[in-house]
């Protein structure tokens, strides 16, 4: 891992030489701090053009941990002609670990309102099968341990004796698979937790327009696009209070917010499905944050970048 920065750059120099030779590049826009960012810095360098560096998550709560990587990271946050963190929690840590007054301008992701967008429930739940008086829980998330399904499996089944006619559904494959499908059966949901599988992203409407309430059970986030997503079809969300989550959720109308814990998952999603939603409210909140909003926020920053790297270089030049 300590070396993958520098041979992403080694194997990535060649073809960017070559494509800045036909036309030339203005700035490189890398996403991930490692190691793309650090991969790109490195190009970057080499050809004089500038790098910006976004942060998505794992790459700013996880990978600085370890040993040899951490200063890596360090090195191409001061490095960077400009930065981007998905969220405020991201850019807090990324000072943090630079160990300076950094410029980090915070660019949440969106949603493809295109592709998202409300199908009525019944229609949904026909034509995924699912039957009309179930109360469905959704979880979109790929099975490995950050993402929480322990968690909510042990959640799940004290929802399930509250309320009997719950089902969960959890879309996504991961090394978890197994043991979390053994831990469904021990906890006797064998029956009321359906393992879907992977589901193109394409198909995740239905869904969510299916759902009584979608949940995401993490431990890390940097700005989840489930939530987004979810929202966008007029499904509220329950998520652990972590990261970026609750700069999404920011009011109570959206979504709940809880601890990850089996408690504070269970006291949530049966307050969930005991509320009554808006729904307009939900999709409304997702429409002010479209791609093309996340694209235009993007573009004015790069320019801002631009032109002060350009007035710095002319009043250099016109130095005596």
């Amino acid at each position: 891992m300590p070396l993958h920065a520098r041979l992403m750059a080694l194997g990535s120099m060649s073809v960017v030489r070559r494509l800045h030779a036909v036309e030339p590049f203005d700035l490189i826009d890398a996403h991930f701090v490692y190691p793309d960012g650090a991969a790109a810095l490195l190009v970057g360098k080499a050809l004089g053009i500038p790098t910006v560096v976004s942060a998505r998550g794992s790459d700013i709560h996880f990978h600085p941990r370890f040993r040899f990587v951490r200063p890596q990271i360090r090195k191409t946050l001061l490095g960077a002609a400009g930065r981007i963190a998905v969220c405020d929690a991201l850019r807090d840590e990324m000072l943090r670990i630079a160990g300076a007054a950094l410029d980090v301008r915070v660019i949440g992701n969106g949603v493809d309102l295109q592709r998202f967008f409300p199908l009525g429930q019944s229609e949904a739940r026909q034509s995924l099968r699912i039957p009309a008086n179930e109360r469905v829980l959704l979880c979109v998330a790929s099975l490995v341990p950050v993402k929480g399904h322990e968690v909510l499996l042990r959640a799940f089944q004290r929802v399930r004796t509250a309320i009997p006619e719950s089902r969960l559904y959890l879309i996504g494959e991961g090394v978890l698979r197994s043991s979390l499908e053994d831990l469904a059966a021990s906890l006797g949901l064998r029956d009321r937790v359906r393992f879907v599988g992977s589901c193109p992203n394409t198909h995740l409407r239905a869904w969510y327009s299916a759902a009584d309430v979608t949940v995401l059970a993490s431990s890390r986030e940097g700005w989840p696009n489930v939530v987004l997503e979810s929202l966008a079809c007029g499904t509220p969300v329950v998520a652990t209070r972590v990261w970026g989550t609750p700069e999404i959720l920011r009011s109570p109308e959206l979504g709940l917010l809880v601890e990850q814990t089996p408690e504070g998952l269970a006291e949530g999603l049966q307050a969930a499905l005991s509320t009554k939603w808006d729904a307009a409210k939900l999709i409304s909140c997702a429409r002010q944050r479209d791609w093309s909003v996340v694209a235009s926020e993007l573009q004015s920053y790069f320019q801002e970048l631009l032109g002060s790297l350009a007035r710095k270089t002319h009043r250099v030049g016109a130095d005596p």
